[in-house]
């Protein structure tokens, strides 16, 4: 059987841009020596090679990637660029009665045991690559489905943080089980049962960008710097990146500069329903849309799943196209941001700012529960 290199499984723009940055600077290996590629053009070279190279999948089990894919393929960066009709749990209706919490942890676990091997295999038609034929697989958010399968199968895998310092705000695995963790734990070390990020028996190392925000210990963790890949990229690279995430690149360095001073930019995610999303967003512009005291010049990036309309909500602002990774606007030559204002998403990534705000968990007390976003401190 002939062994092909490295593949990654994307469920986010963010994190094929990750995979991106991976190949085009060469630190993909936990186990080798990789030597970081002279330029693109040499990246680009393994678009012609059937050894070299590297696969990305595109799961689109949550998000539309739009025609993604097409650019990626003519990036040249990947050899290959796969679409993934990977089904959640829901998709299989059988499944439900396995979910149930009988209220016993024994019975619980038994029910989980056959939902863990069940989901797994269900995934088996759905796979666009025989993945036993990879020397590397990395996974961002293994807790879905196919994280179920890899251990199902008994392949094993890289794992690599959903978003950037993630864990910060929500550590899944301990959230998900944090009623006898240690028991289950261990039977997912067994592989009778899965939990994500690490614990799954399948699983080689979990990869962060920093070990010091992550609240509970990881086994295998591997701590990998964004900004040392970002540090590598080149010109080159960079304009590379912008053509593959930025369906309309002229189009958007159109609208930035129908702003002619520093403006606010506003990030905005999928927190809660529609109608408290607006007010959430609609008080982070009134409190805090102003530079040097006076009221700024507002430019919003959605969310690339953040489906409200906020040009209709927000019709004096400037919207921009929310299916890219706000990462892209690092590589924006000369733009000028006063403040990026964020909830959630961590702002350690930006360089295109002269000012950063993030607003958290007491910002967002204020609209939602907080035993809905508070989840490590219930730990």
């Amino acid at each position: 059987m002939t062994m092909k290199e490295r593949i990654y499984v994307c469920h986010t723009f963010y994190h094929v841009y990750i995979a991106c940055l991976k190949e085009l600077t060469g630190v993909y290996s936990h186990e080798q020596g990789a030597v970081a590629p002279e330029s693109t053009c040499d990246t680009l070279a393994k678009k012609h090679s059937k050894e070299l190279g590297a696969t990305v999948v595109l799961s689109r089990v949550f998000l539309d990637f739009g025609d993604l894919k097409s650019r990626l393929e003519e990036s040249g960066i990947f050899r290959e660029v796969f679409d993934y009709d990977e089904k959640a749990a829901e998709f299989f209706p059988e499944l439900s009665k396995y979910r149930v919490n009988s209220g016993n942890i024994f019975l619980h676990m038994i029910r989980r045991i056959i939902f863990t091997k069940k989901l797994g295999k269900a995934q088996i038609p759905y796979l666009p690559v025989d993945f036993r034929h990879y020397r590397d697989i990395y996974v961002f958010c293994d807790s879905d489905p196919i994280g179920y399968y890899l251990n199902y199968a008994r392949i094993p895998y890289h794992a690599v943080e959903d978003g950037l310092d993630c864990l910060s705000n929500f550590d899944a695995a301990h959230f998900d089980n944090r009623r006898f963790f240690r028991f289950k734990a261990w039977m997912s070390a067994l592989n009778l049962i899965f939990i994500q990020n690490g614990y799954g028996k399948y699983c080689l190392d979990m990869e962060v960008n920093d070990i010091s925000v992550v609240p509970n210990p990881i086994p295998n963790v591997i701590e990998q710097p964004r900004a040392e890949l970002v540090n590598k990229l080149s010109t080159a690279d960079q304009e590379a990146l912008l053509k593959i995430f930025v369906a309309d690149l002229d189009g958007l360095q159109a609208k930035l500069r129908e702003v002619k001073e520093p403006f606010v930019l506003l990030l905005t995610e999928e927190i809660g329903d529609i109608e408290t999303r607006e007010r959430i967003f609609t008080a982070a512009i009134d409190r805090h849309g102003q530079l040097n005291g006076r009221p700024a010049k507002i430019v919003i990036k959605p969310h690339p799943r953040d489906t409200l309309d906020y040009q209709t909500l927000f019709p004096e602002h400037i919207v921009l196209n929310r299916l890219f990774p706000m990462e892209m606007l690092n590589f924006i030559p000369n733009l000028e941001v006063g403040r990026v204002i964020s909830v959630l998403t961590v702002l350690k990534g930006v360089t295109f700012s002269a000012e950063t705000l993030f607003l958290g968990l007491d910002f967002l007390d204020e609209f939602i529960d907080p035993q809905t976003y508070r989840r490590n401190e219930q730990i």
